[in-house]
């Protein structure tokens, strides 16, 4: 067993906040169950306690857009106080205090705002630049006095913009020009990819469509389009509140300071929200964002502790870990085009696929929702490809990474763990490689499942009943003309 964090002298704050909970779980009542005892501890902890706030700052951008960031990254940076104070000196960041510590932690969630006027092309360069999986959205629009709820609009995410990718190539599809092979989907040339980009501007009217995707498997696309997409005129005047059709929430759902952590990991596991944002009722603005990988990270920082240790020892398979079977696993072949891959995701609400040989169940990679990057950063990529499936585009994007000796999951190959490993040792891999899921294997390495960050907190702990009351009332108000 490792050392717990009591002993290890200086900790870091998610292990202050494991030590909080285990002094509350000294003082439970005997009779509880170790369940019953664990949500006890997270309601009596305020959602405010999560970690970070003690090193804020926000990066001022000087392109025609700006937007606000705040240093909080999910993988804790350790360095020391000269160092801190060097890094401040050379950019343009403003701190709001100063630790007292002489390590300081340069951060742990980061949070950024976009603003609503900022081009999709902007969106997707900020989320890819920073590595993160979504943004609130501020209305451009809303008074500075403006409570939370007008001030921001929503949440813009990968997810969402995979919708948009969908609907530009679904408008350029056969099946939308009345069967007849429709234009940049025959050769794969550049000028007819060019074509076929206008006829998906044509048809983008309205952002009410965005949700009318149709059921069928994703036309194969040319390794030309995505090129063509982002260099046009269209891609680049895209704004974000255009494709607010596909905002997660309208605005979204936030959590107050005083709400509880269990509140908290309940809407991160049942209710399968990736991240929470917590606000500010004084200040009208989000103070923090919880995030699954954060919680995981938490997690990890508690080995030691015995509440963590007595829930840790269990394997997954004596929690029902994964839930699904076999050929319940949603999997695309590597023959199929990777628009599907991102299709089957949106459709199913899922933040990845495995990739499996054709003919098989043996999987040869991942494709996660955030992995649509490559398509409109890197769309040159895939020019020499007549079709971009699965398999080009994990190929494709593998050598590009290696030449510019860039570290992504997608590198390390596939991440499988076997159903008899503990629910610590699943913490700590998804922790250190710093994924979102992990599929199980069998001896044969036959796909069996796939366990993810929300399966693991969902674990954690369980909604009473009636938990939740009238929560939901009025929390999430639809503004006039919504399109979610």
């Amino acid at each position: 067993m490792e050392d717990s964090p009591r002993s290890g002298g200086m900790s870091s704050p998610e292990a202050k906040l494991g030590m909080r909970v285990e002094d509350l779980w000294d003082v439970q009542e005997p009779q509880l169950t170790p369940t019953e005892k664990l949500n006890a501890c997270f309601e009596s902890v305020p959602v405010s306690a999560f970690p970070p706030a003690s090193s804020q700052g926000i990066i001022q951008n000087k392109s025609s857009t700006p937007f606000c960031c705040f240093f909080f990254f999910e993988n804790p940076i350790w360095v020391s106080e000269r160092i801190w104070r060097l890094l401040l000196c050379s950019s343009s960041v403003l701190v709001a205090a100063a630790s007292a510590y002489t390590m300081l932690p340069l951060a742990i969630a980061l949070m950024i705002e976009i603003k609503s006027d900022c081009s999709l092309a902007e969106a997707v360069q900020i989320l890819t630049k920073h590595r993160i999986l979504s943004a609130p959205v501020v209305d451009v629009e809303a008074p500075e006095d403006a409570s939370w709820i007008d001030r921001y609009i929503g949440i813009v995410e990968f997810a969402g913009i995979v919708v948009w990718i969908l609907y530009q190539s679904e408008l350029a599809s056969p099946r939308k020009n009345g069967g007849a092979p429709a234009a940049g989907f025959g050769t794969g040339g550049k000028e007819e990819a060019i074509t076929a980009v206008a006829a998906a501007a044509n048809g983008m009217n309205s952002p009410r469509r965005l949700k009318n995707l149709g059921f069928e498997p994703a036309e194969p696309t040319p390794g030309s389009f995505f090129e063509a997409l982002t260099s046009s005129e269209f891609y680049k005047n895209t704004k974000v509140r255009d494709i607010s059709g596909s905002f997660r929430w309208a605005p979204f759902l936030a959590l107050q300071k005083s709400n509880s952590f269990l509140t908290m990991l309940l809407l991160l596991s049942n209710y399968k929200m990736k991240s929470v944002p917590v606000v500010d009722l004084g200040e009208g603005k989000i103070d923090n964002i919880v995030t699954q990988s954060a919680v995981i990270h938490m997690l990890a920082e508690c080995v030691g502790l015995s509440w963590f240790e007595r829930w840790g020892a269990k394997k997954m398979s004596e929690l029902g870990l994964p839930t699904m079977k076999p050929d319940q696993v949603i999997k695309v072949n590597e023959d199929e085009p990777v628009l599907q891959a991102f299709k089957l995701m949106r459709k199913k609400g899922i933040g990845g696929i495995p990739v499996v040989e054709s003919g098989g169940r043996k999987a040869v990679g991942n494709i996660s929702i955030r992995d649509v990057q490559f398509l409109l950063t890197t769309p040159e990529i895939y020019r020499e490809f007549r079709s971009i499936t699965a398999k080009n585009f994990l190929v494709a994007v593998r050598k590009y990474l290696e030449q510019h000796n860039e570290a992504s999951p997608m590198l390390s190959g596939m991440i499988t763990c076997r159903r008899n490993q503990t629910v610590k040792e699943m913490i700590l891999m998804l922790d250190s490689v710093k994924i979102q899921r992990v599929y199980v294997v069998d001896e044969d390495g036959n796909l069996e499942g796939v366990i993810t960050l929300r399966d693991i907190i969902s674990k954690l702990v369980h909604e009473p009943r009636g938990y939740f009351g009238d929560f939901f009332d009025g929390v999430l108000p639809m503004p006039q003309n919504s399109r979610v």
